[in-house]
């Protein structure tokens, strides 16, 4: 049902006529008599009684008019919840990463958004790979700082190549090599990240075509990294994960050199608030500078 056909016979009602009906809705009055009739018509009955006097209910039109209020005023309520809603999100920043890049990376970006742009929330969710793409998908997040994936369909945004590095035991014997061959993964017992690390990590053993004696786990990096301290095998992680800790491991560069592509990952730019885009770009800038 047409709303402004509703808001018209309401308004006619109210003011007993169709000359200052329309002059109230800014209507011609033959153009309100013509959506008159075309709600009658949708209706299948009459609902005004027309004359020199003015305009009143008929009594079908007694019967629904009630009804004719309740849907205005669910309208009006609907409106005024859909402003509310989008107010809110306006004023407030969906984003999702990995943790090391909430660790490393946002706190930064986040305290000079803010500075630039006062009043402006963001909201942080952590989460693996697939988790920070779905949400964006779903519309959970407005972008994720995440690796870049095959397949995904997101715009993509370029921030930095992170370096991955062997993670090896304290006693690891590297024979005065300062990088680690990555053929050397080979027959090793092998820690595999979750979080989605594993893809970063497969795609590079894959393209080498080394096969080692993979253990896969669902513990975060720190256990990983305690893991291969006690000897329990050796793993692949990031510089960014490995930034700032002073754990009892090596953490050795890759011959050849390997690194999983970090940037954010959103929908179409013509899809985006204007807030969303200012922070994608706030962000690249500062991570840039980094």
């Amino acid at each position: 049902m047409d709303t402004k056909k509703l808001e018209a016979l309401a308004t006619a009602v109210e003011m007993g006529s169709f000359t200052r009906a329309s002059e109230v809705l800014g209507y011609t009055q033959s153009g309100l008599t013509h959506m008159m009739n075309s709600l009658e018509k949708d209706f299948g009955f009459p609902v005004l009684v027309r004359g020199r006097a003015g305009v009143r209910l008929t009594a079908a039109g007694e019967r629904i008019f009630p009804l004719v209020r309740d849907c205005l005023a669910a309208g009006e309520l609907l409106e005024r919840e859909i402003r509310m809603i989008n107010a809110d999100k306006e004023e407030t920043i969906r984003v999702a990463a990995y943790a090391s890049v909430a660790v490393h990376w946002l706190p930064e970006v986040i305290q000079q958004f803010r500075h630039d742009h006062p009043g402006v929330n963001v909201d942080i969710q952590m989460g693996s790979v697939e988790e920070v793409y779905r949400w964006v998908r779903e519309d959970k997040a407005d972008m994720c700082f995440a690796s870049r994936q095959e397949g995904q369909t997101l715009e993509w945004t370029y921030l930095r190549n992170d370096r991955l590095v062997a993670i090896l035991p304290p006693d690891y014997d590297m024979q005065g090599r300062e990088t680690f061959p990555v053929y050397g993964f080979d027959g090793q017992e092998f820690l595999m990240p979750s979080m989605g690390f594993d893809l970063d990590i497969m795609r590079v053993l894959n393209r080498h075509g080394v096969m080692p004696l993979v253990r896969t786990t669902q513990v975060s990096d720190s256990v990983i990294i305690s893991m291969v301290e006690h000897g329990l095998g050796v793993s692949i992680l990031s510089e960014l994960v490995m930034k700032g800790r002073k754990d009892n491991v090596q953490a050795v560069p890759m011959d050849p050199p390997a690194v999983r592509e970090l940037g954010i990952a959103a929908r179409p730019r013509k899809e985006l608030r204007p807030l969303a885009r200012k922070f994608i770009a706030a962000a690249r800038d500062m991570i840039e500078k980094m």
